[in-house]
């Protein structure tokens, strides 16, 4: 008796390995699933420059000037898809007493800007003038646009006037880049 005790354990695990043997071997050997994705329109930037300085020529009362890169990176629908690279001045220039975006002491103490952007945008036309109240545009994309993986290059290359009637200091404006592709 003290034998079949023994072996009864025996007896149970070998019938335990054969029945999950034979469930594992009843299946299927094989499986398959459909795997889908949708691409659609992204777009996003990285401003290189956090900080632009605007600094004089070596004349008198030379223009200010200073060149603020982004890299850029966006895919448009291929069928009447589109985007663009907007800015904006949401903080005009402080303290007072220096340039102003929102009031220029006269129309030649704008400041103004000129655009440079690679494949496959398109950039702005001529000198433009940067605004405290409505985006102004950068770059345009057309559609099907699409830069390579490590993106594209583009910048905004300022200018502001050097007006005597400017009061010594320092003075900071932020400008906003948006990016959209549709």
């Amino acid at each position: 008796m003290k034998n079949v005790f023994r072996t009864l354990p025996l007896l149970v695990l070998v019938i335990l390995l054969t029945t999950f043997r034979a469930q594992a071997q009843s299946g299927t050997p094989t499986g398959t699933t459909t795997v889908s994705v949708t691409i659609g329109p992204q777009a996003g930037l990285t401003i290189t420059n956090s900080s632009t300085s605007l600094t004089a020529g070596g004349s008198n009362f030379s223009l200010f000037s200073g060149t603020t890169a982004l890299n850029y990176f966006v895919r448009t629908n291929a069928t009447g898809g589109s985007g663009s690279i907007t800015m904006k001045v949401t903080s005009d220039f402080s303290p007072t007493g220096g340039p102003s975006v929102a009031s220029p002491l006269s129309p030649a103490d704008a400041l103004t800007y000129t655009c440079t952007v690679a494949s496959p945008g398109t950039a702005c036309s001529g000198t433009q003038t940067a605004s405290t109240s409505s985006q102004t545009i950068l770059a345009t994309f057309g559609a099907d646009a699409h830069t390579s993986t490590g993106g594209s290059t583009a910048s905004a290359n300022w200018s502001l006037a050097n007006d005597a009637k400017y009061k010594t200091g320092t003075y900071t404006s932020t400008v906003t880049f948006t990016i959209s592709a549709s």
